[in-house]
């Protein structure tokens, strides 16, 4: 099957595509190969005036839409999400480089979180509360926040929009997305299946940019209730703080470093297999991607060689093209950082198994690395890594790969292999993490939290608790009516 032209993308403003009214575009690559393949448009302060503006008129209506009617049009975008899943796919492929499969599954998935949020919002309810004056009648009220601003990175660029937007539209507000530059096709082909799905114009819109301008401009903007971000730990804290001074209600999903854990009693064939197909998925771009891999000393030698040759089985290619399992990095900088962690590793000893280099001249491929005897000090073992390389540590006792395990700020997910009940229980209650997968891969659905704690993060972007974020609590009291 033939891809769709790459198109150049617009603003979406009121229900309408419209370019910038300066004029000015942003120029759009393919990580396969390097070349420019469109534009995308790039949002002056006229454009953001314009886009706050019709946010507010949009939420002006759909809080007052019935909860039936949102969860209506919820339902028809997702049809037509479905409808148009292998385009959009294709189009994610071109601009992001993950492998067309990977593309499907987000896509599919995307269809399915919007769904599941049509209909939790449905069971938004509020309570009686019987009061101490028995003549008082006392009840609880949820109403929508407002106007939501967005910022979503370039890594899963319709996964990570839909579950904000599903979050915010079921509960009333409107929706102003900040998408991320290198991707811009796909998250405008999601929003486009809202504006044919009869959404009121306002209600969602999507601009790009400059991201610190947008961001310095949308935070503040009274117009603006609620933020959420998924990004690097670092960003996320400069943009809590300029959220804070506004006292605006923040949803953080920031970097990980996830620990696996891989205990004496583990089915290492299952946690090879496991562990490996998650670390190179979209080329180990993931915020969940499992990074430090601690493993039992007795087994060490088996799992990393299975680990090593995992990484060796995978096709590195273009996404669009058949067979390939592992595409390119996003962009040059990825394949820099990671040379920069190999470097580092092998100068303090570390063993490089597999990969650890540069693939080709153009495009940005990188090996699928695995590397072990490392250093603890290696930046390959404090440092998000977000690339295909994973590193390898010995522990003697589950209690001191715990404490390793612990031992950073990050908190967003983590992994565990071990056939013990015992253990399972110790590692549920001590590991310090937003989101714990034992003995399977990230299984992360709309209907579970999804979120991390202490640097990673707070709040959380699945389950019903996703919804409290876009919620305001009104108590109301009232005798003698």
């Amino acid at each position: 099957m033939s891809s769709p032209a790459y198109p150049d993308t617009q603003l979406l403003i009121a229900n309408e595509w419209v370019e910038a009214a300066s004029g000015k575009t942003i120029p759009v690559r393919n990580p396969a190969t390097g070349q420019a393949i469109g534009t995308v448009a790039h949002a002056g302060i006229t454009d953001l005036d314009r886009a706050l503006a019709a946010a507010q008129s949009g939420f002006e209506v759909w809080r007052n839409a019935s909860v039936y009617e949102r969860a209506t049009v919820m339902r028809r975008a997702a049809a037509l999400l479905r409808e148009r899943a292998e385009d959009v796919a294709r189009l994610l492929t071109q601009e992001n480089g993950k492998p067309l499969a990977e593309a499907r599954g987000e896509v599919n998935a995307g269809a399915d979180i919007i769904d599941w949020f049509a209909d939790e919002g449905r069971r938004v309810y509020g309570r009686i509360v019987p009061g101490r004056n028995v003549a008082a009648q006392q009840w609880v009220l949820k109403e929508p926040v407002g106007p939501v601003a967005a910022f979503t990175p370039w890594n899963f660029p319709v996964n990570q929009i839909v579950r904000k937007l599903g979050a915010a539209l079921a509960t009333g507000c409107s929706f102003l997305c900040k998408a991320p530059e290198e991707t811009p096709a796909s998250p405008a082909a999601l929003l486009r299946c809202f504006v044919d799905a009869g959404i009121p114009p306002g209600v969602v819109g999507l601009v790009f940019g400059d991201p610190a301008e947008i961001s310095g401009y949308l935070i503040p903007h009274p117009v603006i209730r609620k933020v959420t971000f998924t990004g690097s730990t670092a960003v996320g804290k400069q943009l809590a703080a300029l959220a804070g001074q506004h006292m605006k209600r923040v949803t953080m999903e920031l970097g990980g470093h996830a620990p696996v854990i891989v205990a004496e009693d583990a089915d290492l064939e299952l946690a090879a297999k496991v562990a490996a197909a998650s670390k190179f998925r979209n080329a180990g771009q993931v915020c969940i991607s499992p990074t430090r891999f601690l493993v039992h000393g007795s087994v060490a030698d088996e799992f990393t060689r299975a680990l090593a040759q995992y990484a060796q089985s995978l096709k590195l290619g273009d996404g669009l093209a058949e067979g390939t399992t592992l595409g390119p990095l996003a962009n040059p900088r990825r394949v820099a950082a990671m040379e920069k962690m190999v470097a580092d590793a092998r100068q303090r000893g570390a063993r490089i198994l597999t990969g650890g280099e540069r693939v080709g001249e153009a495009g940005n491929f990188f090996a699928p690395t695995i590397v072990s005897e490392l250093a603890l000090e290696s930046d390959l073992f404090n440092e998000e890594p977000f690339g295909p390389i994973a590193g390898v540590r010995t522990f003697d006792r589950l209690e001191e790969a715990i404490a390793e395990a612990n031992r950073l700020p990050y908190g967003l997910a983590a992994y565990a292999f071990t056939r013990s009940f015992k253990n399972v229980q110790l590692l549920s209650n001590k590991v310090e993490t937003g989101m714990l997968w034992i003995n399977q891969p990230a299984t992360p659905s709309a209907e579970m939290p999804f979120g991390g704690v202490k640097d990673s993060g707070y709040g959380t972007e699945g389950g019903p608790e996703a919804l409290e974020a876009y919620l305001n609590t009104k108590a109301v009291s009232v005798v003698g009516a």
